[in-house]
């Protein structure tokens, strides 16, 4: 199972469980930990492969990563932990994987937040992708992520959130680097079903307006999915639950009190 860690307010509170992204782990959520624990119950998880979960997954697990046995995971801690429903927040490809949830367990997800978020691939996006793909085993994975991340985090005030996802990625080891970029080989056909299929769930799309790369395809999006809606967070890149904590964490609590049940 999933190394996890949940902190408890009460037994009436709502549940929120917190996805992080590829090459972090849930220390990434540490802006966000004092708030929500004052409001609600709390539950981190480090995906296969991630923070403490790496090693657990070398040892004990052999199923093939895709989107679905990792969204599986989550949902395998949550009925260990007997949590019917919650609220899910996620940041970048984390994202997908509550998008995931949503269908293979609709009933586990009460809302969602989805930070930085990938709904689909534009151009860029795209040629880095077959770019990744061309050059992953002749390189060290280090370099890739590197460029990957200064990309998609160019600017100047970018340079904590990047700086949080490298030191986080230099925790992978090679393999399981090479396990999750082999996913992106499915993130077309999964986007574009994504994009034509509302979750009909609650959704709160939270974007930096300086995150060129996705929040373009996110604002076609919202105009689509009935039950979605988009708030973007000024001075702020692809990481905004560290750009702008406060504002990441006044929003998301303000969304979850209004689809509590």
């Amino acid at each position: 199972m999933l190394y996890h860690k949940t902190f408890h307010k009460s037994d009436d509170a709502e549940w929120v469980v917190f996805i992080h992204g590829a090459g972090g782990s849930s220390s990434i959520w540490y802006k966000q930990l004092r708030s929500f624990k004052e409001e609600f119950n709390v539950l981190l998880i480090d995906l296969r492969g991630h923070g403490q979960s790496q090693e657990m997954f070398q040892r004990f697990f052999t199923n093939d990563y895709n989107f679905e046995n990792i969204s599986q995971d989550v949902v395998d801690v949550m009925d260990h932990l007997a949590i019917e429903k919650g609220h899910f927040v996620g940041i970048s490809l984390g994202t997908i994987i509550i998008r995931s949830i949503c269908e293979i367990a609709p009933d586990k997800v009460q809302s969602l937040i989805l930070g930085g978020a990938v709904t689909r691939l534009n151009i860029r996006s795209k040629f880095l992708v077959a770019f990744g793909n061309a050059v992953k085993r002749l390189v060290p994975f280090m370099w890739l992520y590197r460029f990957f991340a200064w990309i998609i985090m160019p600017r100047k005030r970018n340079a904590e959130s990047r700086m949080l996802f490298i030191s986080q990625a230099k925790k992978l080891a090679q393999s399981e680097f090479l396990k999750w970029f082999k996913l992106t080989n499915d993130l077309n056909p999964l986007l574009r079903y994504f994009n034509e299929k509302d979750s009909m769930l609650p959704t709160l799309y939270l974007m930096g307006d300086q995150d060129y790369m996705f929040l373009p395809q996110v604002m076609v999006l919202v105009k689509k999915h009935e039950f979605s809606r988009l708030s973007i967070i000024e001075n702020s890149g692809h990481v905004c639950n560290v750009e702008q904590p406060e504002v990441f964490n006044n929003l998301s609590i303000e969304f979850i009190k209004q689809h509590a049940h």
